[in-house]
């Protein structure tokens, strides 16, 4: 064999590096494969938490959580406006929170921007309900309902800048009442203002008007005023805002940006600064361009048979005819109403202005829309804003520092000793059995002062008491946490005497 010299180790070592380096080029790939999985996982696994971190909890905005307290009230106003609904003999319905988006498509004006549209989620294309009364007459058309009086209490969505010092939000509750079919002119009409002013009274939310027009006198002021009818709806939108805006504004919004001559302009504004009672409608009759019109003589004619119905009812001073009344939704077609709070001085001072409690009017059009054959059923209804008036009420109960009770219980069960538990459940479940309304402390042990403190805390009238005494003697102690009386009752008459004691209170 050949020396090993130097040369041969160089020519050794070059061929063994060859050989190497592939398998040296994989290595290093591995290793930076490895590296890049190894930071991916590690950036995984830090994200969420630092994603949490910038997590802020809390309500979309438009909407809010309501507390046991404001439920307290909530159900309170809606069990009143539901009983004066019941009253009137309508019967209730529901209809799904959202639509087909073509449902409600062309039937807002220019609010249909407003409707909060869903991600396409199984072939059809779907909306959040804007509303209660679009949704009821699609309910008539599909089930060929010819005539109804129904109530509808639910939420709807609206995508606006909420304001919710005022009472508006995006996700709110509506409570809707309408007369469905065809009756003489004006009576189905003057029971919903009749309806609206009983809720009213009834919630004690101090004075109030109703404003009174009709869309066929908007119509006709309109036309001889010298609008286009093709800017009717928009001109009527513009209008719509008179309760919120100055004329000087609404003005120019009609003449710069919906391109209203400023005549036009002029001429509609010595209308809509009109308003007052049947005397008002006799001065329009005489209007020698407003008489001219027919919608508007027709229009005239039925808020002049309307008055007459309201007199008889005892509701007419409050009611208002007014030429700036508007409603801007498309699908009203004869009269139109909307209720606002009349404030004193001292009352705008504490509190902002919450605009209208109360609106609706009559739309014969609507079911027509969604009939295949067009068959019309003439509707009037109206609908209460609950949400503004939840505010009101919710303002002057923490003014005046009213306390609420978040729970109905009528009967505390305790006991001042240990080991009393299974006395306890087996005399609460008897109170239970026999429909009363009872708590007791979910501990083995409770101390009778923690228990009586409760009482006082939640407004619960009624504790009674079970011990080693009343057990030997075959009584219990009923106490009336009000006064602190304390009298012993028979076990056998317990039930009886409670019955008998929350009967009189």
């Amino acid at each position: 064999m050949p020396p090993f010299g130097l040369l041969h180790m160089r020519a050794w070592a070059s061929l063994f590096g060859q050989l190497l380096r592939p398998r040296r080029a994989v290595f290093i790939r591995e290793v930076r494969v490895h590296s890049q999985v190894a930071e991916a996982v590690l950036t995984s696994q830090l994200k969420p938490h630092q994603e949490k971190s910038h997590f802020v909890i809390k309500t979309p905005k438009g909407t809010r959580d309501l507390s046991p307290q404001q439920m307290v009230v909530r159900e309170k106003i809606l069990d009143m406006v539901i009983g004066c609904f019941k009253r009137h003999g309508a019967k209730r319905i529901d209809t799904p929170a959202f639509e087909l988006k073509e449902t409600l498509t062309e039937k807002y004006g220019e609010d249909s921007g407003l409707i909060y549209d869903l991600k396409d989620q199984g072939g059809e294309l779907l909306s959040l309900r804007y509303d209660l009364t679009v949704p009821f007459a699609r309910y008539l058309a599909m089930n060929k309902v010819k005539k109804m009086k129904r109530y509808h209490v639910g939420k709807v969505w609206r995508r606006e800048s909420p304001t919710i010092v005022q009472g508006r939000y995006r996700e709110f509750c509506q409570c809707d009442f309408d007369i469905a079919g065809q009756f003489d002119p004006m009576i189905p009409d003057a029971e919903c203002l009749k309806i609206m002013c009983e809720i009213l009274s009834g919630l004690e939310l101090g004075d109030f008007i109703i404003k009174v027009n009709d869309r066929r006198i908007l119509d006709g002021m309109f036309a001889v005023c010298g609008v286009p009818e093709s800017k009717f709806h928009a001109i009527c939108s513009s209008i719509d805002k008179l309760d919120k805006t100055s004329w000087k504004d609404v003005r120019h919004e009609m003449v710069v940006k919906k391109g209203l001559a400023p005549e036009v302009a002029d001429r509609i504004g010595d209308y809509v600064q009109c308003h007052g009672g049947v005397s008002l409608i006799e001065q329009m009759f005489q209007d020698p361009r407003l008489c001219q019109n027919k919608q508007a003589r027709e229009g005239l004619g039925d808020l002049k048979l309307l008055f007459e119905y309201l007199t008889l009812f005892g509701i007419a001073e409050k009611i208002s005819f007014d030429l700036s009344l508007a409603r801007g939704l498309d699908y009203y077609t004869g009269v139109i109403y909307e209720a606002v709070l009349l404030q004193t001085p001292a009352q705008a001072e504490e509190s902002s202005n919450v605009g209208s409690v109360a609106a609706g009017g009559r739309y014969d059009g609507l079911v027509g829309m969604f009939d295949p054959k067009g068959y019309k059923v003439p509707c009037v209804g109206l609908s209460i804003g609950v949400e503004r008036i939840f505010s009101i009420v919710e303002q002057r109960m923490k003014t005046f520092g009213q306390k609420i009770r978040t729970t109905e219980t009528q009967v505390f069960v305790a006991t001042p000793q240990k080991n009393f538990l299974h006395e306890r459940l087996k005399l609460i479940a008897e109170l239970w059995d026999a429909g009363i309304k009872a708590e007791l402390l979910y501990k083995n042990n409770p101390k009778l002062l923690t228990q009586l403190h409760y009482c006082e805390d939640m407004g619960i009238p009624l504790v009674v008491i079970i011990g080693e005494q009343e057990m030997k003697e075959g009584i219990i102690k009923l106490r009336l946490v009000a006064s602190r009386e304390e009298v012993a009752i028979k076990r056998e008459n317990l039930v009886a005497e409670i019955q008998k004691r929350l009967s009189e209170s």
